[in-house]
């Protein structure tokens, strides 16, 4: 398993640089990372599917939190904060990104169209 050795916060972009022992360096902006978090309320209780969060695009970091040495509590601009993101998971991330964010936007435009296909109801 890869270990975080550093990480780096650039609040201007809202990119969180991921630095692990591999010399590999991941880097995720505030919204990715805020969608995907391990956190239940995003992922779902139990065997409920994984939550779409929408609206993020201007969230930021604004604490990091380190959890013992395998874990980092991100607190976000929102103020979202009950994620612990494992050194594990962030490795996850780091591996499955752009399939990940794919899945993400594809979900977005999904719940947009069928937004717009509601049909209004006019009652006299």
């Amino acid at each position: 398993m890869k270990e975080v050795t550093k990480v780096h916060y650039h609040s201007v972009s809202k990119v969180l640089d991921v630095h692990f022992d591999d010399h590999t360096i991941a880097q995720f902006s505030a919204e990715f990372l805020r969608v995907h978090s391990p956190s239940a309320e995003v992922q779902g209780h139990g065997n409920e599917p994984m939550k779409l969060v929408l609206g993020k695009q201007q969230v930021g970091i604004s604490k990091i939190e380190p959890v013992g040495h395998y874990a980092i509590r991100l607190v976000f601009s929102d103020n979202h904060n009950s994620g612990l993101f494992s050194w594990h998971y962030l490795s996850e991330l780091q591996a499955n990104h752009d399939e990940l964010w794919q899945q993400y936007q594809t979900r977005v435009s999904e719940h947009e169209a069928s937004k717009d296909s509601v049909p209004i109801k006019f009652v006299p």
